[in-house]
């Protein structure tokens, strides 16, 4: 199980070499970024990870962590490595379903305020680069803060 004691970085927790990789992936597919910010959301996805995998509740990234979370899952085998790393389970990655689903098959929308993720990075020991987490410190409502209402969903 993960245990820092000193604020530390996401980026710590995976090579250089993979990091690398990440955020040039993020960077490729997504060219209207600044050039900061691909590392930057590579960083907070990691951190947001690493607070996953200390916790209970189900924890949900903002729009942009968003996009480091995905393109770490597609790098399947660094993925689960990672996974089984830090938390010795797998994260999954579970979205909402769209509103446009309805009937009595269709589960209900989780909606985890941000700010739950936000303590929970830093109770991980973990910087949290705020700008990336945009509303988070006021976020109490149930909101779906990322694009596919994606969240995670422990077993435990």
């Amino acid at each position: 199980m993960l245990t820092i004691d000193r604020v530390g970085t996401g980026r710590e927790l995976v090579s250089d070499e993979l990091f690398a990789v990440l955020t040039a992936r993020i960077a490729r597919d997504n060219p209207e970024l600044v050039a900061d910010l691909p590392a930057r959301i590579m960083d907070q996805a990691l951190a947001f990870l690493a607070a996953c995998a200390i916790t209970t509740e189900p924890l949900g990234p903002s729009d942009l962590v968003d996009i480091g979370w995905h393109t770490f899952i597609l790098h399947t085998r660094d993925y689960v490595d990672f996974c089984q790393r830090i938390a010795g389970r797998f994260i999954h990655h579970q979205p909402d379903p769209p509103a446009e689903e309805t009937g009595p098959s269709a589960p209900e929308p989780l909606g985890v305020p941000i700010s739950r993720a936000v303590a929970a990075i830093r109770a991980a020991g973990l910087a949290v680069d705020q700008e990336l987490w945009v509303g988070a410190a006021d976020c109490q409502s149930k909101c779906n803060q990322c694009h596919a209402g994606c969240h995670d969903s422990p077993t435990r």
